[in-house]
């Protein structure tokens, strides 16, 4: 449970670098429950930080005065079909008591702003298909739909 009321002042919102991994990697932990994915604890905070400082990926971490209560996290990435760059929004999530009061659209606006500065045209990104509330809130932002699959294979 939150220390604070997420309507309290108190909010920031700010870039991750390496020495953040560890809170980071707390709230992966948070988000794979919640998508109900395994999730291995073992060595994932020194990997987070090392994408972190090789500029692999990008991250943000809101707060609620100490307590970070969200990140968003993405990768440059190209599209052969489009021919140009874009970003993958890799994951977005806030914990459950800080939903409802604009920090998600402040963290989109970051990925937003990261997008612009590397000459992206398009960010994208997945969510799963009974997420209805990240389904409505993409909406919300404008976001348009494509029925896909997605896959993975284990190298």
């Amino acid at each position: 449970m939150l220390s604070h009321s997420p309507h309290r002042t108190g909010w920031t919102l700010r870039a991750a670098g390496a020495a953040d991994a560890p809170a980071l990697a707390d709230l992966c932990a948070a988000h794979a429950a919640y998508e109900r994915i395994p999730y291995s604890a073992d060595g994932h905070a020194h990997r987070l930080a090392q994408g972190l400082e090789a500029g692999r990926l990008f991250a943000w971490l809101g707060y609620w005065g100490e307590q970070a209560v969200g990140y968003a996290s993405a990768t440059l990435d190209y599209s052969t079909l489009a021919a140009r760059s874009y970003l993958h929004l890799d994951c977005l999530y806030l914990e459950p008591e800080a939903r409802g009061c604009g920090r998600g659209a402040e963290m989109m606006a970051a990925v937003r702003h990261r997008a612009q500065m590397l000459g992206c045209e398009a960010i994208q990104w997945q969510t799963p298909v009974w997420n209805e509330g990240a389904i409505r809130f993409y909406d919300r932002l404008g976001a348009t739909r494509l029925a896909k699959q997605r896959y993975t294979l284990v190298c």
